[in-house]
């Protein structure tokens, strides 16, 4: 959850918003507390750290730049989002693109792709794992595919607590005995955003000597 920066911890409560209405992000409120931004209860999308890319030798076992058969990346990430009653769908699509070392005949790669919902920037809470077949024509280096993944996420679970966005929203003017107080820094309410907080992360769905690979190259 990003909060815009402002020149008083007060006006904080403001930016937060999780609010009805006519307003729209970007507005400026109407008691004058702040700029109006909203929390959304979608997850956020991204590729997971590490695993964006994927390495293929041959042989299998040689880490030598010379081994090196085919390289793919996962990119163009598509999210789209539908909030219901009870859950909250999330999608994303997302491309495959791959360079192989040698044009010679046609030839079909699969690849693995998990996406992970995590709960709280550490708690995975559901896993799947697709498989993406690139298919390289003859005499070609480059191949791509397309592929899509998808969650549920109960819509309590993310949203905040009644209290808490209270807390967090209630208007605060100069002279109150909290208004210098960012209510963003108390305990309660930090866990309470943490624990609201969802991602969709997506990533190849690596072994652990490609893990390391990633990681130490």
């Amino acid at each position: 959850m990003r909060i815009a920066a402002v020149s008083k911890p007060a006006i904080l409560a403001a930016l937060v918003a999780l609010m009805a209405g006519c307003a729209k992000r970007g507005d400026i409120d109407s008691a004058g507390q702040g700029i109006i931004q909203f929390r959304t209860a979608c997850p956020t999308v991204a590729v997971a750290a590490h695993t964006g890319d994927i390495t293929l030798f041959d042989p299998a076992d040689s880490r030598d730049a010379n081994a090196i058969d085919v390289v793919a990346t996962l990119t163009d990430l598509r999210p789209t989002c539908t909030t219901g009653d009870a859950d909250i769908y999330s999608q994303v699509g997302y491309k495959v693109v791959a360079v192989r070392r040698d044009a010679g005949p046609a030839r079909s790669v699969d690849l693995p792709v998990f996406s992970a919902v995590v709960r709280g920037g550490t708690s995975v809470t559901a896993k799947r794992i697709a498989t993406v077949r690139l298919n390289f024509a003859q005499g070609s280096l480059r191949a791509e595919a397309d592929g899509s993944a998808a969650a549920y996420i109960n819509r309590e679970a993310a949203t905040l607590p009644p209290e808490i966005e209270r807390l967090i929203t209630r208007p605060r003017r100069t002279g109150d005995e909290d208004a210098a107080l960012d209510p963003l820094a108390r305990p309660e309410v930090r866990e309470a955003i943490q624990r609201s907080s969802f991602e969709l992360l997506l990533g190849f769905n690596l072994t652990s000597d490609q893990l390391r690979y990633n990681v130490t190259r």
